[in-house]
């Protein structure tokens, strides 16, 4: 590959929050080459930031062991395409944007042709099996980091790896504004507000979904004047979740704008995920639930698979239990509604839990998009005059 005024970028995200991550990406890509291309695996904002999309990102987002198993043949055709279509036209750098699953392999085979690969948003080898770390190595020239505490662990495996900053962390301002949110949504200033968010996977919703309304609706009972706002990712999500019975009346489901409902709500039921994250940077009081399919959750327990006994990131990161957890059996919506109803009463997230998100959010600021734009350009650098070698 010789240097190029426009250079191919191919990307590959494969959900809501990947494609989040990709689009803010190519933003940060394009201020270095203004000339850039940008194809591969992405939703909707990645394609609104003007990448040709091979795949929809949401052909990708399959959750769990057995899961997994089913879409198989569907998902290795998707990533042999993948790598024909790379190899066929091979860019500066190749992307892998989270999704470790479907990305690592398909990184690996195009490290071996030559072509240089980036791994954007670390597993999380911390949660899972810290041997990892040099596996990924193997498969990435450089992974880009999103929490300052997982550098250092690729560090004992000899790997590269840079902490880039949270881009949602420079996406939230550090005192976001409530009133100005429910305008935004339409929701009354006086009223408690109860923002559900089951997942962006449709499976999640299916597993979820029936909880987290049995939770609303126990909520209900206790407060006449609840309103409830539950975002969708897509349309498929909007449809799955629409689907569920019953729907109370005073539930709205819209689409997209996550961030506005938890800056507009009093507490956050969500699935355990990037979703956390968010409600931490919205400084909002949450509760996280997640479940596992059955068989999935067997194995995972019978092999050992977990290290860490909490989950959502701001526990993670803070190695403390700030926000309630209520995993597997302990999901039920009498749990989660006694979790919540607190919160919705008080209306207001406790003093020290505000101190804490703070502390944590400023460190998650890292520069973000623009960080990983940089840490991507000097592989495109380095990749001048790299040959590609037939697999």
């Amino acid at each position: 590959m010789t240097p190029d005024a426009s250079p191919l970028f191919v990307l590959v995200a494969g959900e809501a929050s990947g494609d989040l991550l990709g689009a803010g990406l190519i933003a940060g890509l394009r201020e270095r080459f203004p000339g850039a291309r940008f194809a591969g695996i992405g939703g909707p904002q990645m394609a609104a930031a003007g990448m040709a999309i091979w795949h929809p990102a949401e052909t990708l987002s399959v959750m769990g062991l057995v899961e997994v198993l089913r879409h198989l043949p569907r998902l290795l055709a998707i990533r042999r395409d993948a790598c024909k279509r790379t190899l066929r036209h091979p860019p500066a750098v190749f992307i892998g944007i989270d999704a470790p699953d479907f990305n690592l392999g398909l990184e690996r085979k195009l490290k071996r042709a030559g072509i240089r690969t980036v791994h954007y948003v670390s597993p999380s080898i911390w949660a899972w099996r810290e041997s990892r770390a040099a596996r990924i190595g193997t498969c990435a020239d450089r992974v880009l980091c999103l929490f300052p505490m997982e550098p250092p662990i690729y560090a004992r495996h000899g790997v590269e790896a840079r902490f880039v900053g949270h881009p949602l962390a420079d996406a939230f301002p550090l005192e976001p504004g409530q009133d100005a949110a429910r305008a935004e949504l339409g929701l009354p200033a006086d009223a408690p507000v109860l923002a559900l968010l089951p997942g962006s996977r449709l499976g999640e919703i299916r597993r979820m979904g029936p909880d987290f309304l049995g939770a609303a609706a126990i909520l209900n009972s206790a407060l006449p004047d609840l309103r409830i706002v539950a975002p969708m990712a897509n349309a498929r999500c909007r449809a799955v979740f629409s689907a569920l019975a019953p729907l109370p009346a005073n539930l709205s489901i819209i689409d997209g704008k996550a961030h506005a409902a938890m800056m507009a709500a009093d507490a956050v039921l969500l699935a355990s995920g990037t979703a956390a994250l968010e409600a931490m940077l919205a400084k909002r009081p949450m509760v996280v639930a997640y479940k596992l399919a059955p068989l999935t959750h067997c194995l995972v327990k019978r092999l050992g698979l977990l290290r860490t006994d909490v989950f959502s990131l701001p526990n993670i990161l803070a190695g403390k239990r700030l926000v309630p957890e209520l995993m597997q059996d302990a999901c039920t919506p009498a749990a989660l509604a006694a979790a919540l109803l607190p919160s919705l009463r008080s209306r207001a997230l406790p003093a020290d839990l505000r101190v804490e998100f703070r502390r944590l959010h400023e460190s998650l600021r890292g520069g973000g998009s623009r960080a990983a734009a940089a840490a991507i350009a000097q592989l495109c650098a380095a990749s001048a005059g790299a040959h590609v070698q037939p697999l």
